[in-house]
């Protein structure tokens, strides 16, 4: 099964990481496959206009309503339709685990202040947020949703279990990891690891991994930031 990511956008070329590293991994293996739609190809005029100014006045501009219906009228997109939008839900690995069960995924990356909010009610089926602050666009947060979302299917890691073993796979944060040397400027890595003993190294593990969350959730932080428009 194939996972079609569409990804609608005024700058296409923000999307050029689709060819590197995992994601480039898992469209080689023919389990997903990217579809990088300009936003400005579905405006009607000499200028491509995409924005225009908010009734009832104020500052910035806000993204018309037209262009993201033809573009996604002209896929044939169906649900997942996810608007990236700073009043959306906080995207977490659940919204990733259940991007990677489906056969498509559209996304909409707004711009400029705002954008028409008949889009979110009567085109996108649902808003997302990466968390509470702003960036200049949904494009950051589309390749990090993106990026979560393609890394779960199959061919795209050399080893597919190392996901199962992610920080908020279980909604818990994972163990500290180690390598070679196991000395390195005096710092050493913990004993146990080093030991050759399976189960405790087991134990240390959910020990270490509860430890760090209780930690996270002490300091008030749940799964990590980012917004979308």
């Amino acid at each position: 099964m194939t996972l079609r990511i569409n990804v609608v956008t005024i700058f296409p070329e923000y999307f050029a990481p689709l060819s590197l590293s995992i994601p480039a991994r898992a469209a080689a293996a023919g389990s997903v496959s990217y579809n990088v739609v300009d936003l400005r190809d579905h405006t009607h005029d000499r200028h491509r206009t995409v924005d225009d100014y908010p009734f009832g006045g104020g500052p910035g501009m806000v993204m018309k309503p037209g262009p993201f219906f033809e573009a996604v009228e002209a896929l044939g997109a169906t649900a997942p339709i996810v608007l990236l939008s700073a009043r959306g839900h906080r995207f977490t690995q659940a919204d990733a685990v259940r991007f990677a069960a489906g056969t498509e995924l559209t996304l909409l990356c707004g711009h400029y202040k705002d954008v028409d909010q008949r889009v979110a009610d009567h085109l996108a089926t649902e808003e997302i947020s990466l968390g509470d602050f702003v960036l200049s666009g949904g494009e950051a947060a589309a390749l990090a949703i993106v990026d979560a979302t393609v890394r779960l299917l199959e061919g795209a890691m050399s080893d597919h279990e190392s996901a199962y073993t992610d920080s908020f796979w279980d909604s818990g944060l994972s163990a500290p990891s180690y390598t070679r040397p196991a000395e390195y400027r005096g710092l050493r890595v913990p004993d146990v690891l080093l030991s050759g003993d399976h189960k405790k190294i087991a134990e240390w593990r959910r020990a270490e991994a509860a430890r760090l969350t209780g930690r996270r959730r002490d300091q008030g932080s749940g799964a990590i930031s980012g917004n979308g428009s």
